[in-house]
Parts: C-alpha cells; sequence; structure tokens
C-alpha cells in the first residue's frame, strides 16, 4: 500500500513539474533549502526503501544534501523500541526551523542583521575613504567583522556568521553574494565552501 502511495507521490510530482522546467527547478534548488514537500517525498520513500541516489535524482538535490537531511533529522530513542525510531517530515522541519533560529545570530537579532547587510551593500567607493581614514575597508565578511567591533558595537559577529547568512535562504533572496569581492565566482561553489567550514568545526560567535 505504501508503494502504491509512493508512485502516487511521483506521479503527482511529474504531472505538477513538467521536464521542460526541470533544469531552471535545479537551479532554483541549489540554492534553498529542503522544503515540507521535499521532506514528507523523503519520508514515502524510505519507507518504499528507495535509495538516496534515487530519492536525490527524483527531488533534483544532490545525494548528498538527501543524506545529511535523513541523518540529521533521523528520530531515535534509547527509550522506546527501535520500530518507533524513523524520519518524519514534519518532526524534520521543526527541527530544522529550530536549529536556524538558534544558529543564525542574523536571524535571531534584528538590528545587527540590518547592519551587516547595509555593509554588504555600501558602495565600494567608501574604500578610499576608508583607506585615507586608516578605518577598517568593507567589503569581505572578515572586515566587516572588524569594523563592527572597530565601531564598538554591543553585538558582534565573525565571519563565517556573515557567510551563512549570505548563503542562507534569505541572503540568496537579496542576492548578497554579488556584492562580495570575487563575486564572479559561482554562488553554489563558495556555498559550499561555507557548509564545508560548517561542518568541520567553524561557528559563529
Amino acid at each position: 500500500m505504501r508503494l502504491f502511495h509512493v508512485c502516487g507521490h511521483i506521479l503527482n510530482w511529474v504531472a505538477t513539474n513538467p521536464p521542460s522546467c526541470w533544469k531552471a527547478r535545479r537551479m532554483e534548488l541549489a540554492h534553498t533549502e529542503l522544503d515540507l514537500r521535499e521532506r514528507r517525498a523523503i519520508e514515502d520513500m524510505l519507507h518504499a526503501k528507495v535509495p538516496v541516489r534515487e530519492m536525490a535524482r527524483f527531488l533534483k538535490r544532490h545525494k548528498s544534501t538527501i543524506s545529511r537531511e535523513i541523518k540529521r533529522n533521523f528520530l531515535a530513542d534509547d527509550a522506546f523500541p527501535k520500530k518507533y525510531a524513523g524520519y518524519f517530515d514534519h518532526a524534520a522541519q521543526l527541527r530544522t526551523d529550530k536549529r536556524r533560529s538558534v544558529q543564525h545570530k542574523l536571524i535571531r537579532h534584528s538590528e545587527l542583521r540590518k547592519t551587516v547587510v547595509a555593509k554588504i551593500k555600501q558602495s565600494p567607493l567608501s574604500a578610499d575613504f576608508a583607506v585615507q581614514n586608516r578605518l577598517p575597508v568593507n567589503g569581505t565578511p572578515e572586515q566587516i567583522g572588524n569594523r563592527i567591533i572597530y565601531e564598538g558595537a554591543k553585538l558582534r559577529v565573525c565571519q563565517e556568521t556573515i557567510y551563512r547568512y549570505i548563503y542562507s535562504k534569505e541572503g540568496m533572496d537579496q542576492e548578497l553574494w554579488r556584492y562580495l569581492p570575487g563575486r564572479k565566482h559561482e554562488p553554489a561553489r563558495a556555498k559550499m565552501a561555507a557548509e564545508d567550514a560548517r561542518h568541520h568545526g567553524i561557528h559563529g560567535s
């Protein structure tokens, strides 16, 4: 019965996402997080024992994205039998939302976020003034973080936190990556670099 449900889910997905828009969707999804509909599809395919590689191809995501999603949001408790463990779409969405609100300092503090975004978008012409006055030059997240410290702000933010915000859904919606030095680089590549830094233990302050 579950297999028929998964097949129906796939047919419905194909009907609402014709092949003509798959390329555009792949480009769009390269810069967005998994949504509830995708998490529901992952749960259904896990029950049907669909391989991760096939899930990724169906959802037009990289297989590492699917593997990481399942690993991070898999629920298991030693106090309950193993048969109750598993991946559940709504629980995964709630855990992700909570994780983002806790980890993203720039999401929690709106004034700090406005300050950082303003400095990211600041005109390069201001660099001449900064150099002449021996002030930190705005541009890279590291320089922005240093400038905030120099200005004596109560709330401070490190470069890794700024990078994570730039390549988060909120930052991508604002296309903040376009304001960075070396902005001609492909955003997905820069996002992967930021993800690597986060997974190797570099955390925002």
